[in-house]
């Protein structure tokens, strides 16, 4: 072989093995950006559902509203149209919403969450909020109050707290 050819040769070598080099290098940085991305947009879906909520402070509160009525809500009446309005379907009623989507502990819960609580203190969950962050949770109650923005640690809703639902996948 001539020195022509081995030098065509190996340069081709050296050009292939560094565009095999970047292009494996390169994509250790796409994992972590996706990851990224995915936690970006779980976050902007929970703020979605959160601003679309914020919209109807102060609409009134009538037990047993009909669902996709925006001129009353129950607090699962609420809590359903909120998230349809960001594509996320969810059960009518509190109790069949505690059974949707995936099992979040108190210690974990993180904006977007749905808080279940039973406030009669019989066994059964009468209430779903929706978690906030920074300790507020978004919901609806009692004829008089209607959708509104209340602190959750140490409130009725915190002391008679069941369990929390992720639903924002």
């Amino acid at each position: 072989m001539n020195n022509t050819k081995k030098n065509r040769l190996g340069k081709t070598l050296v050009g292939v093995s560094l565009s095999l080099s970047l292009f494996f290098s390169g994509s250790m940085f796409l994992a972590p950006q996706s990851a990224q991305a995915a936690v970006a947009s779980n976050a902007s879906v929970a703020d979605k559902v959160i601003s679309t909520g914020k919209q109807y402070l102060g609409t009134r509160y009538q037990f047993g509203a009909k669902a996709g009525n925006t001129k009353a809500f129950d607090c699962s009446s609420f809590t359903q149209y909120v998230f349809k309005r960001n594509g996320i379907n969810i059960p009518r009623s509190s109790r069949d919403q505690a059974k949707a989507g995936t099992y979040v502990p108190k210690s974990k819960l993180k904006p977007g969450d749905l808080i279940f609580s039973d406030t009669n203190r019989d066994g059964v969950i009468n209430h779903v909020s929706i978690y906030m962050g920074d300790g507020k949770i978004l919901h609806t109650y009692k004829v008089g109050v209607g959708v509104t923005i209340s602190n959750f640690k140490g409130s009725i809703w915190d002391k008679t707290y069941v369990t929390a639902r992720r639903v924002i996948k």
